[in-house]
């Protein structure tokens, strides 16, 4: 097995040969994403799935061009100009010296620091109902980093009021709610870890960070972080806390090895390793997100929606496309209509699914090749739930 890396722009294997294969499908996606770009109107969909889709948006010039249509930012919002929660934003801005890049001149870092403060205290200011967290810093600097002050302005106060809005309450309540999510889903896939976990009462508190601040706090390699961004960006509000539950069930060997104890699994799982297989678990992350969508875990985590994923509309696309989510909520809604699915057992149901279902997942997957049928219903969920703008007249 080999590793990749670039060299002067260019792919290579560790054992210093150049990949072909990777070459070929990195300029062939460079092509997808300006011939999206070009067109009138934006093809925002091509960009999901290509920011979905392995090895994201690739670099950051391109993220400049593509994060501002994932966040349905219209363009001439990006020409625009640019209290109490100085202090602390100060104190975190000033503990935020690991996620510069090593190496980087004092007076290059401080400039930066001090525009990040600008960044934070601008969108505070702008959204009095927005209140600061923190981790917040942690989110934003990877924007700052990414596209600049001026355009980080911009996206992170979209960010903020759709994506982050339930972190910015007065409580934690939302925040708390959200959380209660990874359960549900670790026991769909795993119920012997999630049992474990539940026995050793370790609780949730281990995945906070990773959260709210979009793993930006806990992965020191600054290319998994904007690898993760892209596909956030591209997605569902609550894919995070799918991230999350992923990278438990990874680890399963770990957690069942460790020992039965509330302060052991917590220390084990807040450790979290930074040499995760990340293509195959953003796949995997897609495919649970399909499998058990929010709404259908929403009882078991709370009985109400989060703002987020309740403010969080719809695109106006002029779209007639049969979605592969719609799909399989409507079989899912009539099976569970049906006098069987009361006694059915969710695990089994993952086992062994019904032939309906495996027919729509298969026919899903027929729709593309390159894609996957998660990562395609992954983008069609988005664009059910992004933002709402008058982009299309």
């Amino acid at each position: 097995m080999f590793v990749f890396f670039t060299r002067r722009g260019r792919w290579v294997r560790s054992d210093g040969q150049l990949d072909g294969d990777w070459e070929t499908k990195r300029k062939r996606k460079i092509a997808d994403i300006t011939q999206a770009l070009s067109v009138d109107p934006v093809d925002v969909a091509t960009l999901r799935r290509m920011a979905i889709s392995e090895g994201g948006l690739l670099t950051d010039e391109i993220r400049c061009q593509v994060w501002p249509w994932l966040l349905n930012i219209p363009p001439h919002l990006l020409d625009q100009e640019p209290g109490t929660d100085y202090n602390q934003v100060l104190l975190d801005v000033q503990r935020s010296l690991r996620r510069f890049p090593p190496g980087m001149p004092d007076e290059q870092r401080e400039g930066l620091q001090e525009e990040l403060i600008d960044i934070i205290l601008r969108v505070l200011q702008r959204n009095p109902q927005l209140h600061y967290y923190q981790g917040y810093h942690d989110i934003v600097v990877t924007f700052l980093l990414v596209v600049g002050e001026r355009l980080a302005t911009v996206l992170v106060e979209k960010l903020s009021t759709h994506h982050l809005r339930d972190f910015m309450d007065p409580t934690m309540d939302n925040t708390k709610h959200i959380l209660n999510y990874l359960m549900p889903i670790i026991e769909r896939v795993n119920p012997e870890v999630q049992d474990f976990m539940q026995q050793a009462e370790v609780g949730t508190v281990f995945a906070l960070s990773w959260l709210i601040t979009w793993f930006g706090h806990v992965l020191s390699d600054f290319r998994h972080v904007v690898r993760l961004y892209d596909f956030f960006l591209a997605c569902h509000p609550l894919m995070p806390i799918y991230f999350a539950a992923v990278i438990v069930l990874h680890r399963e060997g770990e957690v069942l090895d460790c020992e039965c104890d509330m302060a052991m699994v917590h220390h084990l799982l807040s450790q979290i390793p930074q040499d995760l297989p990340y293509e195959t678990l953003i796949s995997r992350a897609g495919d649970l997100f399909v499998q058990f969508p929010p709404s259908e875990l929403a009882r078991e985590a709370a009985a109400h929606e989060s703002m987020a994923t309740s403010t969080f509309k719809d695109f106006e696309l002029a779209s007639t496309q049969q979605r592969p989510d719609t799909v399989l909520r409507r079989r899912r809604r009539q099976k569970q209509g049906s006098p069987e699915s009361s006694t059915a057992n969710p695990v089994m149901t993952v086992a062994q699914p019904s032939t309906a279902r495996r027919f729509v997942r298969l026919a899903v997957m027929g729709l593309t090749v390159a894609l996957g049928a998660a990562a395609l219903a992954v983008v069609n969920t988005a664009l059910e739930w992004a933002p709402k703008l008058d982009l299309f007249p």
